[in-house]
Formats: C-alpha cells, structure tokens, sequence
C-alpha cells in the first residue's frame, strides 16, 4: 500500500502576502521574507524581511505607517538593499496601481485576527521605541514647542557634527553650480550667501536670525557682510554651540544668541529679519500671529526671508513617521496659504523661489554621510537612532523628489507709510558667482 506526503504547509511568508493582497485590493510590489525563512513574491523586487513576528503585532495594533516605521526603526522589519528604492517602488505601486493601506471592515478584523492567531503573533501591543517622542502639555503651548525642538536638535552637536558639513547648516543647499567639484559644503554656502544678498545685508545691518540652528546664517551674515545679529533659538545645545563659533571668530561684538521662544522677542526696528525652515514649526492656528510679530519686528522697507517647507492641503503634517520621531507638531501648508498669511499680516511678498529639487540634492549628500560614517552614528547614538535617521533621509528625499513636499524661499518687504519698498528693479546681482565656491 503506498502513502503520499501531505502537501507542505505554506510559510509565513506566503500567508502574509495572500492577506495583504487581499485587503489592498492588488497585488504586492515587493518581496517578503518571514522569520520561518519562507519568502515570496517578484523575482527582483525589493525584498522585505520580517525578522520577527513582533512587526506584525505592531501592525495589528497600530496598522499603517506608523506601526511600520515602528517596526522598521526597531530592526523587526528590514529591507535589504537600497531603503530609498524600496520606498520609490512602494510610492509607485499606490499612485500607478491604486493600492491603498487597509481600511479594515469588521469582517476584514476577523480575518486578519484569525491569521495572526495562527502566525502566533497574537499578544499586547508592544511598547513604543525608545526614540519615539513623548510629548506633554497644550499643542504649541511654550513648554511643549520647547520639548519638540530639543527632541530633535538637542539629539546632539557631535551627532549634527558628524552629519553635517562644516557649515553645519541644516536645511537646503543651494546647487548653484553643476561642477562635480561643487560640494554640498558649497551649495549651503551659496543659500546663505543667496539670502544675505536678498536681505541687502551690509556693514551695521540689524538681522534677526530666528530659529538660527549652529548659526551658519548668523555667522555668515556678521563675517561676510557686517550684520548686526540677533541669533534666536528655543534648543539649548545649538545656543551653546553658536555662542562658541562666536567667540572663536571674534564676533561678539556682532552678535548676540538668545535661547527663548519667538513670542518672547521683544523690541524691534530690523532691518532684516530670517526664519530658515523654522516656520514649519510654529504650528497652524499659530501661524497669523507669527506673521504679524515677523511684521512688527522690521523697521519699515525692511526685509523679510522665509525658508519653509510646503505640503499640498491633503497632508498638512509630515506625517505619522515624521511626527512621532523627528519634528513633533510640525505642520505644513501649500505656499499659497503661507504667502496669504503673509500679506494678511502687512507684508508684501516682492518674490518666491522653489527649492524642491535642491533639497533632494541636498538630503542625498547627508544620506551618503550617514551611510559611510554608519558605525560612528551607531557608537554615537544607537543603532535605533541610527535607523530613525536612515529612514527619515531616505523618505525625505523621495517625498521631495515626487513632488509630495516643496520648500520655498519667501522674500517680503514691509512697505513704509507711503508705499515704498525700498526693492531693486531687478534682481540679477543676487545670483552673480554663486556657482564659485
């Protein structure tokens, strides 16, 4: 009498795919490999791996984005190769294929629960990473703005130090030159020359610097172009640091840093006032007010540069990933709205600039840092950190790169009493030879 073998059992992997195929409504982009070893999927897509059965319980108790950078940051899921292309294939597959994450029907819980029940990923939501924010206290009240900002730039100076260049200037570059010797250290240089020159900042110009980060601007403006600086910043750390260049460079005559909240800036007459990627966040019902204390601290035909970056009305924030681990209560708008807000405070916007493709430039060069010093960033900061970084780079540059983030650079002016702006007719002069190092 001959027996026939039992059909294999299917892996885990197998399992996963056939739910997630089906609450998605189309099949998936990638390829997964579950912590049995079985694996599944396109020949050549990028391969994701769940180490453990804890990303799916994750999953289960905070489906979505979150859940997996969760997962991700913690090291329970992984993808091997390239993050970024990953990122771009999964991107790709929702805005061509229409998938979209689960919305979940009672029915779809019943499923989803019984197949957990038998991947014996059942159990209680486990704990947040360590590296997740926790945040107190009204939204954008004073002690919880201040809670935010030190989250994310009082991580450490030795961490920024070891990220960024020796500008130590964290925000968009600007390409100004296509000479593959033309570095990232030379296009900050270019964006902060760019904006002095826009500020018509010369000898004994009074400069407002709010939310001044390691004073690449600050210092800039007093070296370069005799400013007067007022460096104002809410993390502690950043304010040690720029008070430090300061004395180095001998310009302690030249500038002053405070460590305060904007809403606490007293006094004004300005001729200049700058705010580089900062208004991001003050938060929504915030904004008009910030608008008009921008206004108020200028003298009039003074000038105004916002560096900011924009998000269409659909997805205002920076998301469940960015929220939880890297800027706390940010929020974003189209730059429609932010130039509205402007002018309903009196200003008049003489001139915007999109710098969207820089910053993809620009967030590529720090990714590539972090990647080839990544055993430093480990001993530094922690391999979780480390992740929350990886991850944040490589979905920043994507979101730039498609079009789902823009960042501007806003020039306004305060008009005096009889209209006059004090503006050039042109403005040529302001790109002039920032393509030389």
């Amino acid at each position: 009498m001959s027996t026939t073998a039992a059909p294999k059992a299917p892996g885990a992997a197998h399992r996963l795919t056939a739910l997630a195929e089906d609450l998605l409504g189309g099949p998936l982009p990638v390829r997964l490999r579950a912590w049995d070893g079985s694996e599944t999927g396109p020949a050549g897509a990028p391969l994701v791996v769940l180490r453990s059965r804890r990303a799916l319980r994750r999953l289960l108790w905070q489906p979505g984005e979150l859940g997996l950078a969760q997962a991700y940051v913690t090291g329970e899921l992984d993808i091997e190769g390239d993050l970024g292309e990953g990122l771009r294939t999964v991107w790709t597959a929702v805005r061509e294929r229409g998938l979209r994450p689960p919305r979940l029907t009672p029915a779809d819980r019943a499923r989803a629960l019984a197949a957990a029940v038998r991947l014996g990923v059942v159990g209680p939501p486990p704990a947040a990473p360590a590296s997740q924010a926790r945040l107190h206290g009204g939204l954008h009240s004073r002690a919880r703005d201040r809670a935010a900002v030190s989250h994310h730039y009082d991580l450490s100076n030795e961490f920024y130090g070891l990220l960024l260049d020796d500008t130590m200037a964290y925000s968009c570059g600007y390409w100004a030159g296509e000479d593959p010797g033309f570095t990232a250290a030379d296009a900050q240089r270019a964006k902060l020359e760019l904006i002095c020159r826009k500020l018509d900042l010369r000898p004994g110009a009074r400069l407002l610097d709010i939310g001044c980060g390691w004073g690449s601007l600050t210092l800039h403006a007093a070296e370069r172009h005799g400013a007067r600086v007022t460096a104002v910043t809410l993390a502690r750390e950043q304010a040690a640091f720029v008070r430090e260049r300061v004395a180095e460079r001998g310009l302690a005559d030249r500038v002053e840093v405070v460590c305060q909240d904007y809403r606490d800036i007293a006094g004004g007459g300005f001729d200049a006032v700058s705010t580089i990627e900062m208004g991001e966040h003050v938060g929504d019902a915030q904004y008009p007010a910030f608008a008009a204390a921008l206004h108020r601290f200028l003298r009039p035909r003074g000038r105004l540069l916002v560096q900011q970056m924009s998000r269409g009305r659909t997805a205002p924030g920076g998301g469940p990933f960015i929220e939880a681990y890297i800027a706390p209560d940010m929020h974003m708008r189209p730059l429609g709205e932010t130039t509205g807000l402007l002018e309903a405070a009196g200003l008049e916007v003489r001139h915007t600039e999109s710098l969207r493709e820089h910053y993809v430039r620009t967030i590529a060069a720090w990714h590539r840092t972090l990647e080839d010093r990544w055993a430093s960033f480990v001993r530094l900061a922690g391999e979780e950190t480390a992740r929350v970084w990886r991850l944040y780079l490589a979905g920043g540059a994507l979101a730039f790169e498609e079009g789902r983030m823009g960042v501007d650079q806003i020039l306004c002016v305060r008009r005096d009493a009889g209209g006059d702006s004090g503006m050039p007719a042109t403005t040529l002069g302001w790109y002039e030879g920032l393509e030389k190092p």
